[in-house]
C-alpha cells in the first residue's frame, strides 16, 4: 500500500506508528512494574513458620549447649594435653638422671648410697603416677568432647527430620501461594487482553489507531511475557492443557475468519463489475495492483502481459481504455495518464471519490 500513498502521508503514518512503539513501551514499564509488584501482596515464606516451634528451639537450645561443652572440653583437653607432655617430660628426665647416677654408684660401689636409690625409685614412681593421671585428665576430656560432639550431632538430626517435614509444607503452602500470584496476574492480564480484542475488532481503523495498536502490543506482550513464564506446571500438565486450550481457540477462530473471507469472496464474485469496483477502495486495488494481485479476488495475475485486460479468475476489470486518447491504462485510475483525462468512475462521482479516499486510506494503513 505504501506505493499508492502520497510521500508525506508516509512520513506521517511511520510517525504514527513510532507514536503507537512509544505508547507500548510505557504501558508495558509500567504494567511491568505492576506485575512486579504482585507478589509482595503475600507474605515472605520461612521454615520456621511450619515448625513446632517449642520443639525446634528446644533442640536449637541443646545443640548450642552441646557445641559449648564441647568447645570447653576441647580447650580442657589441650590443657590436660600439655600437662600430659609436661609430666612425660619431668618423668624423662627424672629417669635420665636416675641412670647416670645408676652407672656412676655401680663404679663406686658404695653401700652408703642404698637409702638414696629407694629415695629416687619412690620419686620415678610418683613422676610415673603423675604422667598416668595427667594422661587419665586427657583421656577424660577426650572422652567429655566425644560425647559433646556426638550428643550434638544426634540432636541435629532431630532437628534435620523436623526442618525437612516444615521444608515438605513450605514447598506445598510455596504452590498454593504461586498459584495465587498467577491468579492476580491472571486477573489483571485477561481484562487487557479482551480489552485489546475488542479495541482490535471495532477500533483498529479509527482516528486514534495509533493508540489502539499500541494497547494492543502492551496487552499482548503482558500476556506472553508477563503471564505466561509463570503459569504454574504441575508436571507440565497445565501448561500443556493450556497450550493445547489456546490453540484450539485460536486454530477456530482462524478456521471460521476464513470460511467467513470465502464466503464474502464468492459472495463479491458474483455481484456485477461495476458493483464490484463501487466497493474497493481507491489505495486497496493501487496496492493489489502493485503486489500483482487482483483486486477482487486477490489471486496472482501477470499484469506485464498487456493482452490481459479482466482477471481469468474472477472476471473483474483491470485495464481499459481511455475515452479521449484511447491508451490503455489502469482501469482504477482516477485520472489517463496519458492526457490527464478523468475517468468515467471519477467523473461520474467526483464528490463520493474525494471523500471516501481518506478513509479508505487510513482504514488500509492502520491494517497493515
Amino acid at each position: 500500500m505504501s506505493k499508492s500513498l502520497r510521500l508525506s502521508e508516509k512520513w506521517f503514518r511511520r510517525g504514527l506508528w513510532l507514536v503507537a512503539v512509544v505508547f507500548a513501551s510505557f504501558l508495558i514499564g509500567l504494567g511491568g512494574t505492576v506485575v512486579g509488584d504482585l507478589p509482595k501482596v503475600e507474605q515472605p515464606l520461612r521454615v520456621d513458620d511450619f515448625l513446632d516451634q517449642a520443639q525446634a528451639q528446644a533442640l536449637r537450645d541443646k545443640i548450642r549447649s552441646q557445641r559449648e561443652a564441647e568447645q570447653d572440653a576441647q580447650t580442657a583437653l589441650e590443657q590436660a594435653q600439655l600437662q600430659h607432655r609436661k609430666a612425660q617430660s619431668d618423668n624423662q628426665a627424672e629417669r635420665e638422671t636416675f641412670s647416670n647416677w645408676l652407672a656412676t654408684r655401680r663404679t663406686t660401689e658404695r653401700a652408703d648410697q642404698d637409702p638414696e636409690v629407694l629415695s629416687r625409685t619412690r620419686k620415678l614412681d610418683q613422676l610415673k603416677q603423675a604422667e598416668r593421671q595427667a594422661l587419665r585428665a586427657v583421656e577424660a576430656q577426650q572422652q567429655a568432647a566425644l560425647d559433646a560432639r556426638q550428643t550434638a550431632a544426634a540432636t541435629q538430626r532431630q532437628l534435620s527430620d523436623l526442618e525437612s517435614q516444615g521444608y515438605a509444607r513450605m514447598q506445598a503452602e510455596s504452590r498454593k501461594v504461586e498459584l495465587r500470584v498467577f491468579l492476580y496476574r491472571l486477573a489483571l492480564t485477561l481484562p487487557l487482553l479482551a480489552i485489546a480484542g475488542w479495541l482490535f475488532v471495532k477500533k483498529r481503523k479509527g482516528t486514534y489507531w495509533p493508540f489502539v495498536w499500541g494497547f494492543i502490543y502492551f496487552a499482548l506482550f503482558a500476556f506472553f511475557v508477563e503471564l505466561v513464564p509463570y503459569l504454574p506446571s504441575y508436571g507440565g500438565y497445565v501448561r500443556y492443557v493450556v497450550g493445547i486450550g489456546i490453540t484450539v481457540l485460536v486454530g477456530r477462530y482462524a478456521i471460521l475468519a476464513l470460511n467467513r473471507y470465502l464466503e464474502r469472496q464468492k459472495l463479491a464474485e458474483s455481484l456485477p463489475d461495476a458493483q464490484r469496483r463501487e466497493e474497493l477502495g481507491y489505495d486497496v486495488v493501487m496496492d493489489r495492483l502493485a503486489k500483482s494481485v487482483c483486486p477482487g479476488c486477490e489471486r496472482t495475475v501477470d499484469l506485464k502481459n498487456e493482452a490481459i485486460d479482466y482477471c481469468p479468475h474472477c472476471g473483474l476489470c483491470l485495464f481499459d481504455r481511455c475515452g479521449h486518447c484511447s491508451t490503455r491504462k489502469n482501469a482504477f485510475s482516477r485520472y489517463c495518464f496519458s492526457c490527464g483525462t478523468p475517468s468515467a468512475a471519477s467523473a461520474d462521482k467526483p464528490t463520493h471519490s474525494s471523500t471516501t479516499a481518506a478513509p479508505q486510506t487510513a482504514t488500509v494503513t492502520a491494517s497493515s
